[in-house]
């Protein structure tokens, strides 16, 4: 088996901030554990076997682990530490098969990951101490790439990075999707309900059927890919029959292989718009007026919301802001307004299609906000390609492009390190961010509460959110240093007295920390849990020695149970 890690990207932008991230961990050694349940005698036996299968370059144990702990950890939560006893990584769907054999002959779980890049939810850590990392970075193969119909059939050790990069040298005349960070996994991200900034960013939504392994082994596809001739494979969703795609997304009933999934297509123009106004209850009326917009039609994409501290984050540390305790004071919140020629809150939303078209969206915008929110400044800059041709997203400058023209990035990873205060200071982060209606009261409620929450423990309120038609994915972020043990406490504390808040709103976070998936299953409560009284009987089902990611998203095995989370 081995024990030193290879490099798992070859573009070295991502290779180095993975390198960071994995570099500093609060506790540098791994404690050698056992799956639970397995003795390690069996244990010996299957790692054998596992070599056998795929050879020992495939294989890790022992210092080769320190790349599948969760980095931002945080031991004052009071869970035990979250660490594998093995990590396999597998090339192929037969490599995988062999391993789901072996797992399944000495009942040893695993948990499946594709990049391990969902930072602040656990990353590649386990679940279950004592899993198996299936780590599927390996299997990384662009299986093609469609420029008339718009869209691309990926493994999932694809990036966005990957994909924008084949796109690209290919001439193709697509927009691919991009999360935030361009080193994350096109179907980890996806099936984790993920988002991206162009008209296909609301990643779930544009699948086009996919490959899944189940327990057993055997492969299943959905949706037309399920027919071994279909010419309409990844260009629709419909199938014959119950649609079980959305059973494998933030799931533990089987491992996606293959996925479809439709890109934007080159646009002709390309409008960057934003809207930003000065005082903090605005957010009201941002929300009812831009959410009516979203569903009229007037804007057809995802908009953006982000507050000033957090926004600030990308261009100085807390203590360049303010030089006083606690969090950055409103009065200087305003004064950073004119600093970063930005409002209090700001709306960034991005027009797509021919010129004459988003011209005359943005004229509808341009109505509705001067007359409902007058106090907000609306601002464009349109983008065209040359001679009415399509438009080059190289030629959309950063400042306006980047990922809203389908371009990945390590943008935001600044906002990390933003209470470093020391040479030895280590950044980190988590999140609260629940579903919310898009309603102004609302809204701007439970802002004010999150906010209160935050300062509470010496924290700026950072904050952003992602509005759809009707509902809002409204993100606090939970960003620390994690060598200091007063912010990983006050942190934790955040956390819980915001989930506590949210909870007694009737808010439920659309994805969870692995530490906090059980606290969020248990608020789907309709009639005895009979939500999770269901995919948990398929898990017993499709699973019966419960080895996929036992506890994922709350859904526990029936073998495995009595490790579930209080």
């Amino acid at each position: 088996m081995a024990t030193e890690v290879p490099p798992k990207y070859a573009d070295p932008l991502y290779q180095t901030a993975h390198d960071e991230a994995f570099s500093k961990p609060l506790f540098a050694k791994i404690e050698a554990v056992l799956p639970p349940g397995v003795s390690s005698e069996d244990f010996d036996r299957a790692l054998e076997q596992l070599v056998e299968a795929l050879g020992k370059d495939a294989i890790f144990s022992g210092d080769g682990l320190k790349d599948y702990v969760d980095p931002y950890e945080i031991p004052e939560s009071g869970h035990e530490r979250s660490v594998p006893s093995a990590a396999v990584c597998p090339s192929s769907v037969s490599e995988l098969q062999a391993v789901l054999k072996v797992v399944n002959e000495y009942k040893i779980p695993v948990w499946t990951f594709s990049r391990g890049k969902n930072l602040g939810y656990g990353g590649p850590a386990p679940g279950v101490p004592g899993c198996i990392a299936l780590d599927l970075h390996r299997m990384n193969k662009i299986l093609e790439v469609n420029d008339k119909f718009d869209y691309a059939v990926v493994e999932p050790g694809v990036t966005f990075g990957d994909l924008y990069e084949y796109c690209a040298k290919n001439k193709l005349k697509v927009w691919p999707s991009t999360a935030s960070l361009g080193w994350g996994s096109v179907i980890g991200n996806t099936l984790d309900r993920g988002l991206g900034f162009v008209p296909t960013g609301v990643h779930h939504e544009n699948i086009a059927g996919m490959e899944v392994v189940l327990a057993n082994g055997d492969v299943v596809r959905t949706g037309q890919f399920a027919m071994s001739n279909s010419p309409s494979a990844h260009i629709t969703k419909l199938t014959f029959g119950p649609t079980i795609d959305g059973l494998f997304l933030q799931s533990n009933l089987g491992i996606v292989t293959k996925m479809g999934i439709n890109l934007t297509p080159q646009p002709q123009a390309y409008m960057a718009c934003s809207f930003d106004v000065p005082e903090f209850e605005h957010i009201e009326t941002i929300v009812d007026v831009f959410g009516g917009l979203r569903r009229n039609g007037t804007l057809p994409y995802m908009v953006y919301v982000f507050y000033i501290a957090e926004w600030a984050t990308m261009f100085g540390k807390h203590s360049e802001w303010w030089k006083g305790e606690g969090p950055i004071p409103d009065w200087r919140l305003k004064e950073m307004q004119t600093d970063l020629d930005t409002g209090i809150w700001t709306v960034k939303f991005g027009l797509y299609g021919p010129t004459q078209v988003i011209k005359a969206q943005f004229e509808e915008v341009k109505q509705v906000v001067s007359k409902e929110c007058p106090a907000g400044r609306l601002r464009q800059t349109l983008f065209t390609g040359e001679d009415g041709g399509l438009l080059d997203a190289l030629a959309v400058p950063t400042a306006y492009g980047s990922v809203r023209v389908g371009i990945p990035s390590m943008w935001n990873i600044p906002m990390v390190n933003y209470y470093n205060s020391r040479e030895d200071s280590v950044g980190a982060h988590g999140a609260y961010s629940p579903i919310v209606p898009l309603d102004g009261k609302t809204v701007l409620e439970w802002a004010r509460t999150a906010k209160a929450i935050s300062a509470e423990q010496g924290f700026d309120f950072l904050c952003d959110f992602f509005m759809q038609e009707r509902y809002a994915i409204f993100v606090t972020m939970l960003v620390f240093d994690k060598t200091s043990q007063e912010q990983r406490t006050g942190v934790h504390k955040v956390f819980h007295k915001l989930f506590e808040e949210g909870s007694k709103r009737g808010f439920a976070k659309y994805r969870a920390h692995i530490n906090h998936m059980d606290l969020n299953a248990e608020l789907f409560d309709f009639n005895n849990h009979a939500y999770r009284r269901f995919v948990e009987t398929l898990k017993n089902s499709l699973d019966p020695n419960g080895i996929l990611s036992p506890g994922k998203m709350g859904i526990w095995p029936e073998r495995l149970k009595y490790l579930k989370k209080s």
